[in-house]
């Protein structure tokens, strides 16, 4: 495979982790009938992720997005006479969304956690950029036709006069976190909860926080819009499981003598 080396080392990830998902579980008995010049896709799959790790930083997110769904990522141009219109547009509201969550009245002030607030930015976004004239806002359609909060990205604005897409994706930080380094965006791709389903202009709209006062009153200092036509992501690769997959009967070797009440 030629071409641009993110884009190969992407594709053999996902067509690797395809060839896991549709074959059987690996067992001993399937490992053992392999011969010794021939990997199980498990074993292929982790020395790949292994040998390739260097590769897999900084890679373009528009081609993880081109990649995973077909469609392309549009670089935002303030100078186009749509996209300028677009911007003011958001922008206004964005202005708009800070005053009336920073309001002592706000719906919420006096939420404990900041990870419970993300929700209300998202429905005062979208109710307000319904308002504005020529657009239509609201949560984007998975793959399967059905709505879903969850997952990037969260809202999906369209440009009526042009059918120009925007999609949306407030984040929330506190004061002094622009630099940090720990995981604070992440795509997965999947076929059925896909929601990137358009061409479209990609953004994240970070609102910062101060830590709250005393008495739980959230203060929200500035916002950003941010195009992610040049963002650039690293793959992690994890393994996961459930309790379901770790407490199975046959796997427990030994338990307490009697529940305690």
């Amino acid at each position: 495979m030629t071409g641009n080396p993110h884009r190969k080392f992407l594709v053999c990830g996902i067509a690797m982790t395809a060839v896991l998902v549709a074959l059987p579980s690996v067992n001993a008995q399937t490992t053992a009938a392999l011969s010794s010049t021939e990997k199980a896709p498990v074993d292929a799959l982790i020395s790949w992720l292994l040998r390739e790790d260097a590769q897999l930083r900084g890679i373009p997110f528009s081609e993880v997005i081109f990649d995973a769904t077909g469609k392309r990522v549009l670089v935002f141009n303030p100078k186009n006479e749509t996209d300028g219109r677009v911007l003011k547009q958001i922008s206004s509201v964005l202005d708009e969304v800070m005053a009336q969550l920073n309001a002592p009245d706000s719906v919420v002030q006096g939420i404990p956690r900041i990870n419970e607030v993300s929700s209300h930015f998202e429905d005062l976004m979208r109710e307000l950029l319904n308002k504005a004239p020529g657009l239509s806002c609201d949560f984007p359609k998975n793959a399967a036709g059905g709505t879903q909060r969850s997952g990037y990205p969260d809202l999906e604005l369209i440009e009526q006069q042009s059918h120009r897409i925007y999609y949306l994706d407030p984040k929330l930080y506190a004061v002094g976190s622009r630099d940090s380094s720990f995981r604070t965006f992440y795509f997965e791709p999947k076929v059925a909860t896909n929601k990137v389903r358009e061409d479209a202009v990609h953004f994240i709209v970070g609102f910062e926080h101060e830590k709250p006062a005393p008495d739980r009153h959230w203060k929200f200092t500035r916002w950003d819009l941010v195009d992610l036509s040049h963002f650039q992501v690293k793959l992690k690769a994890e393994f996961q499981g459930s309790n379901r997959d770790m407490y199975r009967p046959e796997a427990i070797v030994a338990t307490s003598a009697q529940k305690v009440e």
